[in-house]
C-alpha cells in the first residue's frame, strides 16, 4: 500500500498509511524535522513557555521576544521622538502613530477612531453592550478579558503592583502609575476653560463635558445620557434593581461597594478625610475637595445664562433650573424641588420615616445632617464664625444668612415697620406680628401660633414632655433657648451689650426692645388710635383698653 506524508496549511504532518515502519529513509529525515519544529504529534507544543509566567508558545524565538516583557532592561526597540522604549516592533509600531496622529481604525456608530483594530473592537462593545467575559465568583460581566483580570483580583484580594515610595498596593498597573503621581504632585493634562488640572487625560476628557453639555452616552432603556460610559453602567443598575452590597448593621443595600464603605462611616462615625486648613473632617474625599473651595474661594462652575458660578457642578444644575423652571414635584403635595435628594428627604415628612436618632435625647430624624446638627444643640458647638463680629453658628446656612446682615445684601424687608431679615419666611413670620395672624392651631386647647415651632413646643405642656434639664438646680424645660437663658441665672452671664449705654442683657431680643429706648422707634402701632408701642406684647395690652368699652 502507497504511504504518503502530507504537509497541511500549518506545516503539520497528515498520515496515510498502514504501517509507520515502512516509510522510507527520505520520508523519515522530512518527519523528524517537521516534528522538531512543531512538536505536534510526538511532543508537546507546550515545551515552548515562559518560566516566568507559565505562558505558552508555537517557537522557542517567540518565547525570546515575550521574555522581554518581564525584562525591565531589554527593550531594543526606541522611540527617537520621546524616548520611549519596547520590548518588540509591533508595540513600537503602535506606539508611533501617537506621534504622527495616526487612528487607522474608526467606528461608524461615533466616529471615534483608534490606533489599534484591538481597541476598535472592544470600543464597539460600548455600542452594543455585549460583554463576552464573565466573572464566575459574581457573574460580573466586562467587555475585554483584561478588565476581567483586573476584576477577580477584587475576590483574590491579589495586589500584585506595589509603590516603591509608600509601599501601597493595586490591583492594576495603570491604578499605581496614577497612584504615583500624588507623590510627584504633577497633574500633566490641565482644562483650558476653569483651568483645573488632571492627572490622566480620560478624566480631563470627561472633565471638558461639563463645559460643553456633551453626554455621549445614552440609556437604551430610558433614553438618559451621560459624560461617562462608568456613570452610564452604574445608571443601568437602577433599571435592574440590582443591590448587591448590604450593611451588616442597618440592612440598606447599595449598588457599588464603595458606595458600602462609604455609608458604613454613618454607623463607626470615622472621618479618614482631614482639612489642613481648619481640621474638619469628612467621610468622604469628594466631600473635602469641594470643602476646601470655601477656604479657597474658589468656584469653577459658572451659569452660561447669567454667568452665577457655583463650588460643585451639583448646585450649578440646580441653579439652572431656574431659568428652565424644571423642578421635582411631590407626587403626594404636589411641592417642587431642585433635586432628587431634596425631593426624597421632603417624602419622608408624607411617610413619617426617621432613621437617623439621638442617642443623647432620643430624638429621631430623617435625614443624617440634620442629627448632625442637631447634636451640636447638646455640645454647644457652632464651627462657624462671622470674621465680622466674631459670632458664631451651628450651621453654614445660618452663617451665610447672618452675613447678609453685615452686607445688606438679598434683604426682605417689612413694608409696615421697616425690619430687616435675611429670609423670606422670617418675613413672612414677622409680618404676622402686624396682622395677628396666627395660622397654628393646638387641637387639645384651641391656642394658636404665628409659628409652627412655637406650637411644637406649646404641646409639650400638655404632654408634659420636658426633654431639657438644668445640671445645676435640675429645673426642665421644653425648648434648648429656654435652658441656655436659664442657664444664664446660674452664670450671671449677660453677652449682649448695647453700645449707646452699655447695658447688658442675658438674650438678644431683650437688647433689640432696650436700643428703642435709645432711637424712638415704636414699630406696634395701635389701628384704633394709631398710639404705637415699643414691643408687641405692650400693644396688646394695650388693646384691651378698647375692648372692655
Amino acid at each position: 500500500m502507497e504511504d504518503v506524508i502530507h504537509l497541511n496549511a500549518s506545516n503539520s504532518a497528515v498520515f496515510q498509511t498502514d504501517s509507520v515502519t515502512e516509510i522510507d529513509s527520505g520520508e523519515e529525515y522530512l518527519c523528524s524535522e517537521i516534528f522538531a519544529k512543531q512538536r505536534t504529534l510526538h511532543g508537546s507544543i507546550s515545551d515552548y513557555h515562559c518560566e516566568i509566567c507559565r505562558k505558552t508558545f508555537s517557537s522557542e524565538r517567540e518565547v525570546f521576544a515575550h521574555k522581554r516583557i518581564h525584562s525591565e532592561t531589554e527593550k531594543p526597540f526606541h522611540c527617537e521622538i520621546c524616548e520611549k522604549s519596547f520590548s518588540n516592533n509591533s508595540k513600537f509600531v503602535i506606539h508611533s502613530r501617537i506621534h504622527r496622529g495616526d487612528k487607522l481604525y474608526s467606528c461608524e456608530i461615533c466616529d471615534k477612531s483608534f490606533m489599534k483594530n484591538s481597541n476598535l473592537t472592544i470600543h464597539k462593545r460600548i455600542h452594543s453592550g455585549e460583554k463576552p467575559f464573565h466573572c464566575e465568583i459574581c457573574g460580573k460581566t466586562f467587555i475585554n478579558n483584561s478588565k476581567l483580570v483586573v476584576h477577580n483580583r477584587i475576590h483574590t484580594g491579589e495586589k500584585p503592583f506595589h509603590c516603591d515610595i509608600c509601599g501601597k498596593s493595586f490591583v492594576s498597573n495603570s491604578i499605581l502609575k496614577r497612584h504615583k503621581i500624588i507623590h510627584s504632585g504633577e497633574k500633566l493634562f490641565h482644562c483650558e476653560i476653569c483651568g483645573k488640572s488632571f492627572i490622566d487625560n480620560s478624566k480631563l476628557v470627561i472633565h471638558n463635558r461639563s463645559h460643553s453639555g456633551e453626554k455621549p452616552y445614552h440609556c437604551d432603556i430610558c433614553g438618559k445620557s451621560f459624560v461617562s460610559n462608568s456613570i452610564l453602567t452604574r445608571h443601568r443598575i437602577i433599571h435592574s434593581g440590582e443591590k448587591a452590597f448590604h450593611c451588616e448593621i442597618c440592612g440598606k443595600s447599595f449598588m457599588k461597594n464603595s458606595n458600602l464603605t462609604t455609608h458604613r462611616r454613618v454607623h463607626t462615625g470615622e472621618r479618614p478625610f482631614h482639612c489642613e486648613i481648619c481640621g474638619k473632617s469628612f467621610s468622604v474625599n469628594s466631600s473635602l475637595v469641594v470643602h476646601i473651595r470655601v477656604h479657597t474661594g474658589e468656584k469653577p462652575y459658572s451659569c452660561e445664562t447669567c454667568e452665577k458660578s457655583f463650588i460643585t457642578n451639583s448646585d450649578l444644575t440646580k441653579h439652572r433650573r431656574i431659568h428652565t423652571g424644571e423642578l421635582l414635584r411631590c407626587e403626594t403635595c404636589g411641592k417642587a424641588f431642585t433635586t432628587n435628594s431634596h425631593l426624597k428627604t421632603h417624602r419622608q415628612v408624607h411617610t413619617g420615616e426617621k432613621l437617623f436618632h439621638c442617642e443623647i435625647c432620643g430624638k429621631s430624624f430623617s435625614v443624617n445632617s440634620s442629627l448632625v446638627i442637631h447634636v451640636r444643640s447638646h455640645t454647644g458647638e457652632k464651627p462657624y464664625h462671622c470674621d465680622v463680629c466674631e459670632k458664631s453658628f451651628m450651621v453654614n446656612s445660618d452663617l451665610t444668612k447672618h452675613k447678609r446682615l453685615h452686607s445688606g445684601e438679598n434683604l426682605f424687608h417689612c413694608e409696615i415697620c421697616g425690619k430687616s431679615v435675611t429670609e423670606k419666611s422670617k418675613l413672612i413670620i414677622h409680618k404676622r406680628t402686624h396682622t395677628g395672624e396666627k395660622p397654628y392651631d393646638c387641637e387639645i386647647c384651641g391656642k394658636s401660633f404665628s409659628v409652627n415651632s412655637h406650637l411644637a413646643v406649646h404641646k409639650r405642656l400638655h404632654t408634659g414632655e420636658k426633654l431639657l434639664h438644668c445640671e445645676v438646680c435640675g429645673k426642665s424645660f421644653v425648648t434648648n433657648s429656654h435652658l441656655k437663658i436659664h442657664n444664664q441665672k446660674h452664670t450671671g452671664e449677660k453677652p449682649f451689650h448695647c453700645e449707646i449705654c452699655e447695658k447688658s442683657f442675658a438674650i438678644n431680643s431683650h437688647l433689640v426692645v432696650h436700643r428703642r429706648i435709645h432711637t424712638g422707634e415704636r414699630p406696634f402701632h395701635c389701628e384704633i388710635c394709631e398710639k404705637s408701642f415699643i414691643t408687641n406684647t405692650l400693644l396688646k395690652k394695650h388693646k384691651q383698653i378698647h375692648t372692655r368699652g
